[in-house]
């Protein structure tokens, strides 16, 4: 009876789990905002390469 009333009063595996659920929610957070900022990046880096493409008068492509 007694370790069964330790076993209830103890929240170190509750602790864990909660923990381990913040961890994956910031790590979906940086994820989704990675792939946020490497979309916009893509998207400045073509634009300005199209840019100096049509500023030297070289035809896109080659």
């Amino acid at each position: 009876m007694n370790m069964l009333k330790k076993f209830a009063k103890d929240e170190s595996g509750a602790t864990a789990i909660e923990y381990g659920l913040i961890a994956a929610l910031i790590a979906i957070a940086i994820i989704a905002g990675a792939r946020t900022i490497g979309q916009q990046l893509s998207t400045l880096f073509t634009n300005i390469g199209s840019t100096l493409t049509t500023a030297n008068g070289t035809p896109t492509g080659g």
